[in-house]
């Protein structure tokens, strides 16, 4: 009996490994074979003319320097609100914090692009703000567009990534120490440098990295908000899908370079985390304390302020949602629901229901084949598992962008074409979610003893029917709530999307980017505001799921 379930896993195993060469080794290769191939010839040339083409000309290479610019500034202003404000709500007791908890894991679900428009909205050279202090008091606003706005934009969107991790290592950390440190002579700002801050740097600097590679890849914020700041993500977008004039070859090797960034950033990360991580057991855990004085203010000033600053952008959505338009782009001031008629009424429209459909059935997807990867990987360790293994991180590293332009090289002709089709787009979806729920199904299958396998076979049950009847419903809980987040963070899936959609596999995102791109704001506010009251029930459902109010990493 044992053989035949031996024999079963490892059918599972290569029909799951071809499933990735298919749809992840295979694309890739495509691209890499695209950017090395001459295109002006007949014959099949190999060239490196493309990769010159970029490092010669500065306009193309400073698209480069520029991402970094702002990847960089991003990345360190996140950090420097996020880590403060997990300090601050695990040490200090605030009124409403697990709602402003909420509040913060709202935010940072949310597509940053959307908080690009809405910054526009409140800021731009015809935003609310912008007119009213002009107006009422002569006062110069300052531009929201370019540098300055991308990096507003990505940092209070990425801020909660460094927050949810911190707040973890915080969660974990032995407060003897802290009190140790106190006993010595130390006052708070010194414990906090000397003893906290080393304590939580494995996780920052996890969490960094994470903005960091998320920044890098983001095109949609830079696309609304930077206006003549290009960066190489846009540049990406506009070499394949430009409307003057495109190059498949060269967009190619963008997407080479691309890759081979995110890939060291992410060998990076593996290095710094097995270099630094280190368990910590709460032995006695951190205690919140009632703030005084000026340590009161700041406290409450710093942790309400940031949190209706992250907030903001889904509140200016959800109201201009309800102002009425004319012509669509301009706000006339009466409330109504005529963004809404045109969006759920319009006649053609299938955006809403092909984001729900397509979730659906890419996270169905994620979860089966996430479920099988975790337990091969976790339990029936083999030369085949450690490949498959590694290639399911690939999508995790790979940008949205990236990875729909490399799916158009590889399905765009037969006998694989799906270029135009709803499953194009599922696929690109399920894979691109695919690591994470793979990861935390690794995790929760780490915490089933396998002695309860055991037992169900020692009983007479085959292995197969042990996973099926003992395993996975142990492991279902955990399961079904990684799926929701993963659920909320793939219905805002942009990058992918622009690249395979045709007018009728539109979703919620695209629909939102092309009303904004278009200039109809109160169409994109009532898409918008869809969306975010989607993500909302769904971060509900799965505090519910898992009794907890309070999301750390």
């Amino acid at each position: 009996m044992k053989q035949k379930g031996f024999n079963v896993w490892i059918g599972i195993a290569v029909v799951l490994l071809a499933f990735f060469t298919l749809f992840v080794v295979y694309p890739l290769a495509q691209v890499l074979y695209k950017s090395v191939l001459a295109s002006n010839t007949s014959e099949l040339t190999f060239t490196l003319d493309y990769f010159e083409k970029f490092f010669a000309r500065k306009y193309y290479w400073s698209t480069l320097v520029n991402s970094f610019y702002v990847t960089v500034a991003s990345t360190l202003l996140a950090s420097l609100i996020g880590l403060p404000m997990a300090y601050l709500l695990r040490s200090y007791k605030v009124p409403c914090s697990k709602y402003l908890n909420i509040l913060i894991v709202i935010s940072y679900l949310s597509p940053p692009f959307i908080g690009a428009y809405a910054w526009i909205q409140l800021f731009g050279r015809n935003g609310f703000w912008t007119k009213f202090l002009t107006e009422s008091f002569g006062w110069h606003v300052p531009s929201i567009y370019g540098f300055t706005g991308i990096v507003l934009v990505f940092s209070l969107q990425s801020f909660p990534l460094i927050y949810m991790y911190v707040s973890g290592a915080l969660k974990n950390l032995d407060n003897s120490l802290n009190e140790a440190a106190e006993s010595l002579g130390l006052n708070a700002f010194q414990r906090v440098i000397k003893i906290i801050l080393p304590l939580v740097m494995p996780s920052l600097l996890a969490g960094a990295l994470l903005v960091f590679m998320r920044v890098f890849s983001d095109f949609g914020t830079p696309m609304l908000i930077g206006e003549g700041f290009r960066t190489f993500p846009v540049l990406i977008y506009t070499q394949f899908m430009g409307e003057v004039s495109t190059d498949d070859h060269f967009a190619a090797a963008l997407c080479v370079i691309i890759i081979a960034i995110t890939l060291l950033l992410f060998f990076m990360q593996r290095y710094l985390a097995s270099k630094y991580a280190y368990s910590m057991t709460a032995l006695k855990p951190m205690e919140q304390v009632e703030p005084k004085g000026i340590r009161k203010v700041f406290a409450y000033l710093f942790v309400y302020g940031i949190a209706f600053l992250a907030i903001l952008p889904q509140l200016t959505v959800i109201y201009t949602s309800f102002l009425e338009t004319s012509g669509g782009t301009v706000y006339t001031g009466n409330l109504g629901f005529s963004n809404y008629e045109n969006t759920l009424l319009a006649k053609d429209n299938n955006s809403i229901l092909n984001t729900y459909i397509f979730g659906l059935c890419a996270i169905s997807l994620v979860v089966v084949i996430g479920v099988f990867v975790a337990y091969l990987t976790a339990r029936k360790k083999s030369f085949v598992t450690e490949i498959l293994d590694t290639l399911t991180m690939f999508p995790y590293i790979i940008p949205g962008s990236v990875l729909g332009i490399s799916f158009l090289y590889a399905f765009n002709s037969r006998p694989l074409l799906l270029s135009g089709t709803a499953i194009i787009i599922i696929l690109s979806l399920a894979i691109r979610r695919m690591p994470y729920t793979i990861r935390s199904s690794t995790a929760i299958i780490s915490q089933i003893s396998p002695s309860i396998e055991e037992a169900a076979i020692s009983l007479g049950s085959t292995e197969f029917q042990t996973f099926r009847k003992v395993t996975v419903p142990m492991m279902l809980p955990g399961v079904m709530a990684g799926a929701i987040m993963s659920w909320i963070t793939l219905i805002s899936e942009l990058s992918s999307s622009i690249i395979l959609y045709t007018s009728s596999t539109s979703t919620l995102t695209v629909a939102i980017y092309a009303e904004v791109i278009r200039s109809n704001f109160g169409n994109a506010a009532a898409y918008s505001t869809i969306l975010t009251l989607t993500s909302i029930v769904s971060l509900l459902l799965f505090f519910k799921l898992t009794k907890n109010k309070d999301i750390s990493v």
